[in-house]
């Protein structure tokens, strides 16, 4: 691992995940790196006047990157462990036209701006909480094709999960040589479902680390923390399609890396496991993010096993 990290700055951007675009910097695995990104807006947002249709919808969700990793291909895993994540001071969030399931009762479009300093987004004179900042997009380059960076499927991409904050990492199935890591989105805070279509959104940097896991992958993206990890399902449209899949990504982990029965782990999952919701800020277009909590115990103490 190099002593120093590696710094890529927000301007060296990505709209989209794509199977055949040049990375901005190739590393080995274990290698450190810092990484500034834009908000969502990439800084169109600075005052409530900006709301959404006054916005270039083009300029949306890009991600810093990408970042080949020597040695990942296709049935790897590219491991990103979020180690710090600073957001800048000042970030946005929004009502938008026809998302959410709230948007028949407020009036939209809206725009709020909220301060963050000292681990607290201040919304307005009345309103404070604890800053929880985490990243909306990881992703890597998918099989094929090229994939928008709004958009959420096997390789990643727009996950909006709000566990993917400092401590996690996220092993992402790898597709194409080098892996092609890019990661944007950050949020100051924001709350399983996202159901306005918004976190706190924010600029800033970051350091991760990335590594490989040799000849294992999940399905989807597989994040760990120290207590447990989450599988991920993800669908245009259906939250009920989202929910199975990240059920039986789980199911598929406990079955042929622990050594769990079908029946015993389809059980484990409904005593000791949690069943969630990512993002849904339907009736919208984009995904739908569902995730499965795995606490981890002696029994299956993380989403891989050793091998050899």
């Amino acid at each position: 691992m190099s002593d120093a990290p590696v710094r890529i700055d927000r301007d060296q951007h990505v709209w989209s995940f794509n199977a055949d675009r040049e990375p901005v910097v190739t590393v080995a695995p274990g290698t450190v790196i810092e990484i500034e990104t834009w908000d969502c807006f990439t800084g169109q947002v600075l005052s409530e006047a900006d709301t959404l249709e006054k916005l270039d919808l083009a300029r949306v969700n890009s991600a810093t990157g990408p970042i080949a990793v020597q040695g990942a291909e296709p049935g790897d895993s590219l491991s990103v462990t979020l180690l710090d994540i600073r957001p800048n001071e000042q970030g946005a969030a929004m009502c938008i036209p026809e998302w959410g399931q709230l948007i028949d009762q407020v009036h939209s479009p809206t725009t709020r701006i909220f301060k963050v300093r000292d681990g607290v987004v201040t919304m307005n004179e009345h309103v404070s909480f604890p800053a929880r900042p985490m990243f909306g997009v990881i992703g890597v380059s998918p099989a094929s094709g090229d994939v928008s960076t709004f958009l959420a499927d096997r390789h990643g991409g727009n996950m909006d999960d709000r566990v993917h904050g400092v401590g996690a990492t996220v092993h992402l199935p790898v597709f194409q040589s080098g892996g092609q890591l890019a990661i944007g989105d950050m949020h100051a805070s924001m709350g399983d479902g996202e159901i306005s279509g918004t976190g706190v959104e924010i600029g800033g940097t970051a350091l991760i680390k990335v590594d490989l896991i040799k000849g294992q992958c999940g399905g989807w993206p597989v994040t760990e923390t120290d207590d447990a990890f989450y599988t991920h399902g993800t669908s245009p449209d259906s939250l009920d399609d989202a929910l199975r899949l990240a059920c039986e990504e789980a199911s598929r982990l406990l079955v042929d890396q622990w050594g769990f029965s079908r029946e015993d782990a389809f059980m484990f999952l409904s005593v000791a496991g949690d069943l969630g919701i990512a993002q849904y800020c339907h009736p919208s277009p984009g995904s739908v993010i569902a995730r499965m909590r795995v606490p981890k115990l002696a029994s299956n103490p993380a989403p891989f096993a050793r091998r050899g």
